[in-house]
């Protein structure tokens, strides 16, 4: 069987693709061009795909009819038309549940340096403007017993909820397709509709998935209803939050700051004005990143495509529905 794995992933995984397949890997750090990709992919059984990589009909026209299943390495699958991959009998897996604590984990980090504006001290240190300690100096917001407002109550927002419920006494409100009555209890949660999370919290972590529902949730709209006070935090997809939109709430003080780990696109372009801003803290796409998530998303990864190269139900297929 031949594959095409679209970037260099962990050896846990990539070691048994190799063993099972003639695998090309790309070997460059920057992703293939379009014209990269569906050159590499054609011909294929199987590919490796990363969130970077649309994979939509025009590619599954140039891989050919032989192509198998798609790999994503990643727990989002937003680059894949999933619809088009279902209609052609190809299956699609992607990398769920082995991320929580990682990316549970950048988010609150996140939370604590656009809260205490770190990015700002950091700053402050590096060009050599550290004088003195300032009474006045990098004020930020306080933790204790405030109210997060997770938007998007699955594993991860509920991971981040427990993290600042139980470590610093929030309280919690949340958005979320169902009620949620394990969480309820366990962290005295309530679920808000979504106008009364933004007035109500303190603090806004968005882990809800990108779709037409979410594109730009986050507007001038939005943001008007938050809280002078308030931080942002989103470690789910950039295109959730309308970026123009952000810079104006940040810059006017609309809201207190923010901070990113995803953006739209990524790499954020230099020329985005959210790059100068001290009071957004902005991380390259870090959440998973950590020995175990990684190396478990490389296994994942390497299970769904072996599976389905040998005509097998993958273990963590995406539901076309």
């Amino acid at each position: 069987m031949k594959v095409f794995v679209t970037r260099q992933i962990p050896d846990a995984g990539l070691d048994r693709i190799r063993t099972a397949c003639d695998c090309d890997v790309w070997p460059e750090p920057l992703p293939p061009s379009r014209d990269q990709l569906l050159e590499k992919s054609a011909g294929c059984d199987g590919v490796l795909t990363l969130l970077s990589d649309r994979i939509d009909a025009e590619f599954f026209d140039r891989v050919g009819p032989q192509l198998k299943v798609v790999s994503n390495f990643a727990v989002g699958y937003n680059n894949i038309d999933v619809a088009e991959a279902a209609r052609r009998g190809i299956a699609v897996g992607n990398t769920p549940g082995v991320l929580t604590d990682a990316t549970a984990d950048i988010a609150v980090g996140l939370l604590l340096a656009a809260a205490r504006r770190m990015r700002e001290g950091i700053d402050n240190v590096t060009n050599q403007q550290w004088k003195t300690w300032e009474p006045m100096g990098f004020i930020g917001q306080d933790l204790v017993g405030k109210t997060i407002g997770i938007v998007g109550m699955g594993r991860i927002g509920a991971a981040v909820a427990r993290r600042l419920h139980f470590g610093w006494g929030m309280s919690v409100v949340y958005t979320s397709r169902s009620d949620k009555p394990e969480l309820d209890s366990e962290l005295n949660a309530r679920r808000v509709a979504f106008s009364q999370l933004l007035s109500d919290s303190d603090f806004v972590s968005i882990h809800t998935d990108l779709n037409p529902a979410t594109e730009k949730l986050f507007n001038d709209s939005a943001f008007a209803k938050m809280k002078p006070t308030s931080v942002l935090i989103n470690t789910a997809r950039g295109g959730i939050v309308d970026q123009d939109a952000l810079h104006q709430a940040l810059q006017s003080g609309t809201i207190f700051s923010a901070g990113l780990d995803v953006t739209e696109p990524e790499p954020l372009p230099v020329s985005s004005p959210l790059r100068s801003l001290g009071n957004c803290v902005i991380l390259p796409h870090i959440g998973s990143g950590t020995v175990a998530s990684r190396d478990a998303m490389a296994t994942i990864a390497a299970d769904n495509l072996l599976a389905g190269l040998a005509g097998k139900p993958l273990p963590h297929r995406v539901d076309p529905a």
